[in-house]
């Protein structure tokens, strides 16, 4: 089908909303600034133009989403109002889409085709989004890239050369090349915030069990929620994080028999009034220059709109959670959540082979996690809630804490195998280190954890020019919270930058 040729007039409406809020777009849709059919057909020729070289999309029913958009014009005239009515947004391959395929990149799951919607895809179908489909992911949403043997490799739009990571890389780089302005993504070890870093927009982990998994994942059928992982919405604006994230609550329908979620408002409306507590290097090593330029940059402006900022190295001893022996229960608890772990590397079997029974380091943890039995898994769970309550105690002195995200911006594409022996990279003053893809999840991994809110928010460039971030990590259920501390921070400094070559007019 071609798509119908538009006014001057019309044209210009569309360029202002390319790279307009999701909000902003259901707010244009609603004053009958422009028509569902002609957003939708302006996202998809901006896909046809620019999606040849970055492959974010990868699956697609354009008729059905034409269909949906009729639909959804058809509402507005009737006078319909609902949060994202006609707004077309793209959503992670790992979600399952009636009739699209599901396959987490898994050529075994090729053929996997949904017959019904994800609980969360269906949430914000209800709310009028227009689905246009789904976004590319690495084999089993297991990278820091996104690249398969289904779909093959999605690129970062600020550098063709690099990868907008993983595993909602296709999420991310999607929103930053002005497809869409909304994503739905899933986390597990950075999986929505370290894309959002690489490709310099927002990204909200939300805290554990608040947005059902339901319908998402390959092979299909599972009831139970996979641990420590969650689903959370990609966004170019903190205010669109907080407007998904309520279309996503409350969606199974066994617990919504009995309770609801009702988040508590954000603790503070000015950044004035927060307490900030800094963490700019992690225990035993010397910060990257990325880091250090991070925390730099957030701390400035905290400090210039008034906030209290503590850094934690002058904290008493006990104060905040020890994040070193922390880290290697996470990766247990990580390495053991799958049901069907993959296969070990030969590396990997030779090195647990060798360890030392006292050896309790991160690395040790990982390789012994997937064989860990039920009773020291037990233990390790009951020591993720100890840590839980030590967060939430510390969350009486801090409104949020802010770390890095990750050590570097966005790395260039490396398909090394075995993946565990990858190293990329890495600035520090003393020059550049290969870093291994493993360490790549200490800050990821923070509030993963203990099951706490983050949210990853753009800070601008840095001096490579590449998109660079910072999480805020909330208590446990105050969502609110670090979502408010972002959207703060954007109101004063800005947010969101568009790549060089994607300007709203390149995809006409």
């Amino acid at each position: 089908m071609t798509a119908p040729q538009l006014n001057e007039s019309t044209s210009a409406v569309l360029d202002a909303l390319t790279f307009a809020s999701a909000k902003e777009q259901a707010q244009a849709l609603a004053a009958k600034r422009v028509s569902a059919v002609d957003l939708l057909e302006h996202t998809l020729a901006r896909i046809a133009r620019l999606d040849g070289k970055l492959n974010a999309v990868v699956a697609r029913d354009d008729e059905q989403a034409r269909t949906a958009a009729r639909e959804a014009d058809a509402a507005l005239a009737r006078g319909e109002r609902r949060p994202l009515l006609g707004v077309p947004i793209t959503v992670k391959e790992s979600f399952d889409v009636a009739g699209l395929v599901t396959s987490g990149g898994n050529p075994a799951f090729a053929e996997n085709r949904a017959s019904t919607d994800s609980l969360a895809v269906a949430a914000l179908r209800e709310a009028g989004a227009v689905i246009v489909g789904k976004t590319n992911v690495p084999l089993g949403l297991a990278d820091l890239q996104s690249y398969n043997d289904v779909y093959g490799l999605t690129r970062n739009p600020w550098d063709l050369e690099r990868t907008p990571g993983g595993s909602s890389g296709g999420s991310a780089a999607a929103l930053a090349a002005g497809y869409v302005a909304l994503e739905l993504g899933s986390d597990i070890g950075g999986s929505i915030r370290i894309p959002a870093h690489f490709t310099g927009v927002y990204g909200h982990k939300p805290s554990y069990g608040l947005v059902s998994l339901r319908g998402a994942g390959a092979p299909p059928g599972r009831f139970s929620a996979r641990d420590l992982s969650v689903a959370g919405p990609l966004a170019r604006s903190a205010d669109d994080l907080e407007l998904a994230l309520d279309l996503l609550l409350n969606r199974d329908p066994l617990t919504a028999k009995a309770w609801r979620v009702d988040l508590p408002p954000a603790r503070h409306r000015r950044l004035a009034d927060f307490r900030v507590l800094v963490i700019d290097r992690w225990p035993g090593t010397a910060p990257s220059l990325s880091e250090r330029f991070v925390i730099e940059r957030v701390v400035e402006r905290l400090r210039t709109q008034g906030a209290a900022v503590s850094r934690a190295a002058d904290l008493p001893d006990g104060v905040l959670p020890d994040l070193a022996r922390a880290h290697p229960l996470y990766r247990t608890l990580l390495g053991s959540s799958l049901a069907e772990p993959p296969a070990q590397s030969e590396s990997a079997r030779q090195r647990l082979a060798a360890l030392a029974p006292d050896d309790h380091s991160a690395d040790a943890a990982w390789l012994r996690a997937p064989t860990l039995s039920h009773r020291d898994w037990l233990k390790a769970d009951e020591a993720r809630h100890a840590l839980r309550h030590q967060w939430e105690r510390l969350f009486e002195s801090f409104d949020v804490v802010v770390t890095p995200v990750a050590p570097t911006p966005a790395f260039r594409h490396n398909r090394a195998e075995p993946k565990d022996t990858r190293t990329y990279p890495v600035a520090y003053e003393d020059g550049l280190r290969d870093v291994r893809f493993l360490d790549f999840f200490y800050w990821a991994g923070l509030p993963v954890l203990p099951g706490l809110p983050a949210t990853s928010f753009p800070l601008g460039l840095d001096d490579t020019g590449l998109p660079v971030s910072a999480q805020a990590v909330g208590p446990w259920l105050e969502d609110r919270t670090p979502i408010a501390f972002a959207r703060l921070l954007e109101e004063a400094y800005g947010g969101f930058l568009v790549p060089p070559g994607y300007e709203a007019a390149a995809g006409r």
